[in-house]
């Protein structure tokens, strides 16, 4: 069983370890417990967060307001909450 998502009813939870910096946005494996993804934005005034999560919202083809930052704000270790997407998390990584 992964450990880098937990699903309960129509809610996602992910465990992430996010990078930014990088020169474009992508999906890097798994690091770990966690799901690893390269951030084309700077740790800047919440830009990373913000690019984190249109991304998600992107591919979970989902609207932005389904996708919550839970915990780590201000760290690479994060848990982000997706509601309402019909798309396995397992496939992220084919």
């Amino acid at each position: 069983m992964p450990l880098w998502y937990v699903i309960n009813c129509d809610c996602i939870t992910l465990i992430l370890h996010v990078q930014p910096g990088a020169k474009q946005t992508s999906l890097a494996g798994l690091h770990g417990d966690a799901l690893k993804i390269r951030l084309a934005a700077p740790p800047i005034e919440g830009r990373a967060n913000e690019v984190l999560l249109r991304y998600l919202a992107d591919i979970f083809e989902v609207p932005l307001r389904d996708v919550t930052l839970k915990q780590g704000e201000q760290s690479r270790q994060k848990r982000v909450e997706v509601k309402g997407s019909q798309i396995n998390p397992d496939s992220l990584l084919n």
